[in-house]
C-alpha cells in the first residue's frame, strides 16, 4: 500500500469517526438538568454543599444533586417511594428531600 494511499485511507476514517459522532449528538436531542433522580455515586456536576462534582452524591435520589435527562422528561419520573411511603418525581430546582449527612 502506498503512503498516498495510506493517507486517503486515515483521512477516510478520521471523516468517518467524527460523522458519527456528530449523529450520536445530535440523535441524544435536548437534556435538561433533572434534580433528585440520579442513584448515589451516579449524579453528574455539582451536586450541592459536602460534594465536589460528578459521582460525589453520597445517597440515591439525593435532592441537591442533578443528572442530564431527555428534555421534558424530569418532572414526570416517578421513582421507589421515600420513608415516607410518597412518590416521588425528579424536579428542575434543587431539593431539600434525601441530603446526605
Amino acid at each position: 500500500m502506498s503512503k498516498h494511499t495510506k493517507s486517503i485511507a486515515l483521512a477516510g476514517a478520521l471523516a468517518a469517526a467524527l460523522s458519527a459522532h456528530a449523529t450520536t449528538v445530535s440523535a441524544e436531542g435536548a437534556t435538561e438538568k433533572c434534580f433528585g433522580v440520579s442513584l448515589a455515586g451516579e449524579n453528574d456536576c455539582a451536586a450541592g454543599p459536602g460534594t465536589t462534582c460528578a459521582g460525589t452524591s453520597k445517597v440515591d435520589y439525593q435532592g441537591n444533586a442533578w443528572s442530564l435527562v431527555p428534555a421534558g422528561t424530569c418532572e414526570t419520573m416517578e421513582l421507589p417511594a421515600g420513608m415516607d411511603d410518597m412518590m416521588r418525581k425528579g424536579s428542575l430546582e434543587a431539593l431539600d428531600r434525601d441530603m446526605a449527612t
